[in-house]
């Protein structure tokens, strides 16, 4: 299932902090286009479409539908909304491409993916695997040096939920949204962990977690530590924590894979392998932030062009989301 030559015409819904990480990477295509950006809140569809230069701006996907020649959608919106989203985007015969989660729970992303298939393309906005060191450590994982996945872990720190010397929350001034999601560090963060794990290791088991709450600034989890391990068994470890003392509030990763013939590592942005032949290279986190998002975006394009499946495709973030619910499941974690 391919699209027209022509540029792509493109409805952005949501028009909050995150949308202009997808407006500035829509803006570097030459084959595609934001023509309107929706938001129930209108003034906020307005203020985001003309500072990124889009013509029209509604308060309904409806709307944009009927008053735009559209190929496709892409979803910035909350997770709550996603489902119905892209049930009103493939009635109309659009290609979509919607953040994650793709629903907030693993059951109706399920009963959504079955629904869709065959009738237009679906793509999950999970770009973390996007970001340009993950790709560089998935190449490396494949040379050949690297050999049998030994241990693997992820650790994500930041302060972003606790009180700055003006008593305010960086977290919560960045995304609101916090406060009030039952489900918070492991459905919105970890996520994006657990799929890079999946896509740097293979499939993975869910062997044990561990979640607590510890701010009463929000209701949902903010600390975890997820046991896992690969179909050889090899064992995999992914936590975070978001209100730590003297770490930065934007959070950024700390990687350690080993294995047989080489170790890769990643810290406070610098990418190392350490065995045979070392290399280290130096990124840069703002640049490496939006990257993922032209990378993803740039993705979507290419795959609609060639037919090609997508590599985030929604059937494959199922798995994910499957290790979100059993993170939850296992921790018996309840806001």
């Amino acid at each position: 299932m391919t699209v027209r030559p022509s540029p792509l015409r493109i409805a952005l819904v949501g028009a909050g902090m995150i949308s202009a990480h997808h407006l500035l990477a829509w803006r570097k295509r030459g084959d595609a286009a934001v023509v309107a950006v929706v938001d129930p809140d209108i003034g906020r569809a307005r203020a985001q479409a003309e500072a990124h230069g889009v013509a029209h701006w509604h308060a309904s996907l409806s709307e944009a539908i009927e008053r735009n020649a559209l190929d496709a959608v892409d979803i910035a919106s909350p997770r709550q909304t996603h489902a119905a989203l892209v049930r009103q985007a493939a009635a109309a015969g659009l290609h979509v491409l919607c953040q994650k989660p793709l629903a907030p729970t693993l059951a109706e992303a399920r009963s959504l993916v079955d629904e869709i298939k065959g009738r237009v393309r679906l793509m999950v906005h999970e770009n973390w695997r996007f970001r340009p060191y993950y790709r560089q450590i998935n190449a490396w994982m494949r040379e050949g040096q690297f050999g049998a996945l030994t241990t693997g872990s992820i650790a994500v720190r930041s302060s972003g939920l606790l009180p700055d010397g003006a008593g305010r929350h960086p977290s919560l001034e960045r995304q609101p949204f916090f406060r009030t999601e039952a489900r918070l560090l492991v459905a919105e963060t970890l996520i994006h962990h657990l799929d890079v794990a999946r896509w740097l290791c293979g499939p993975l088991r869910m062997v044990a977690a561990r979640l607590a709450r510890t701010t009463e600034a929000v209701i949902g989890d903010t600390a975890a530590h997820l046991l896992l391990e690969t179909a050889d068994g090899a064992p995999v470890s992914i936590s975070g924590n978001l209100t730590c003392p003297g770490y930065p509030p934007a959070s950024s990763d700390r990687v350690e894979l080993i294995g047989r013939g080489d170790s890769i590592t990643l810290a406070d942005n610098v990418l190392q392998r350490l065995g045979p032949a070392p290399e280290t290279l130096r990124y840069v986190h703002a640049e490496a932030y939006q990257a993922c998002f032209d990378s993803a975006i740039g993705h979507f394009v290419e795959r609609l062009r060639d037919g090609a499946p997508f590599e985030t495709e929604a059937r494959d973030n199922l798995d994910t989301l499957a290790l979100v619910e059993d993170a939850y499941r296992l921790s018996g974690f309840e806001a």
